[in-house]
This record gives C-alpha cells, structure tokens and sequence, in this order.
C-alpha cells in the first residue's frame, strides 16, 4: 500500500517527537492513502508562503499484524467520541495505528455542534451519514512507525 503526508519539508524518517497531542486520532505521524488528501495537508504550508512536498511511504498491511489498530470504517458515534477524546487530550487508548476519517472543517462543524450541545449524537451522525472520510492513517507508536518505508518525495 502506498501512503502519502503533506508537509513543507521531505520526511524521510517520520519521528513521534514532533506531533502534536490534540489532534484527530491525537498524537502520531499522520499519512493517507489518497493523494488528493495528502495535496490538501500541503496548502496550509503554501498558504504560508512555504513549499508543499509530499513524502510518499510503503506500508505493508500484512506485515503490520501484530500491531493494536483500530479502523473506523465511517463516521460514527465512536468515530467522534474517539475524536473528542483525542482534541481534548483525553485519550488513554494504546492502539499503535488508527485509521479512519478526517475531522475536515465540514465533519468537525458538525462534531462542534455535538460538542456545543447544539445537537445530540443521533443528529451528529445522520449529518454525518453524507459524508464520505477522507481516509487518514495515524502511526501512534515506534513499533508502528517501524511499518512505513520512505521511497520518495516531491514538490507541488
């Protein structure tokens, strides 16, 4: 399987040191299977005024069987209590690899709505229900970062 992460710099070596905690899937080096994706992550840097580059990795799934994963197949009543945990610094999962959906900013004004108290989680994911994830994976461990193999990069 080949994934992709957006960044302004090459990134040969992805490192835990540097992510932050109160994200998605929380702390963790963050890489998609869609390109598309990965072009996006890369316009907050261009927006910047720096380069957009995309470092491309190999991950064999098979080989990645001893490692704690938990997939999110869609958006769902898990997905965003998973998601809450994580933005609030309260996740004390030990899962080595989380794949699922990004909380893009019309899936997280949704999941602020929940979080508000605007409207209850029945609500949140029939909203939800529309929307198709954009799928991210998140190397939370060493062991797990061990399972990605750079090949490549490029400038866009």
């Amino acid at each position: 399987m080949i994934l992709y992460h957006g960044s302004y710099v090459e990134i040969k070596n992805p490192e835990l040191l540097h992510s932050r905690s109160n994200v998605d899937f929380g702390r963790g080096f963050y890489v998609t299977p869609l390109y598309e994706q990965a072009v996006k992550w890369c316009g907050k840097f261009k927006r910047r005024g720096k380069e957009g580059i995309i470092s491309q990795y190999g991950y064999d799934e098979f080989m990645g069987s001893e490692l704690k994963i938990l997939t999110f197949d869609s958006y769902s009543e898990e997905w965003i209590d998973f998601i809450l945990n994580c933005r609030r610094e309260k996740d004390s999962t030990d899962y080595d690899l989380v794949i699922g959906g990004v909380a893009n900013d019309k899936v997280f004004n949704t999941v602020e709505l929940f979080f508000d108290g605007l409207i209850d989680k029945n609500e949140a994911n029939r909203r939800l229900s529309y929307e198709k994830p954009n799928l991210q994976y998140c190397f939370r461990t060493e062991k797990a970062l061990a399972q990605l193999h750079f090949e490549r990069s490029e400038i866009i």
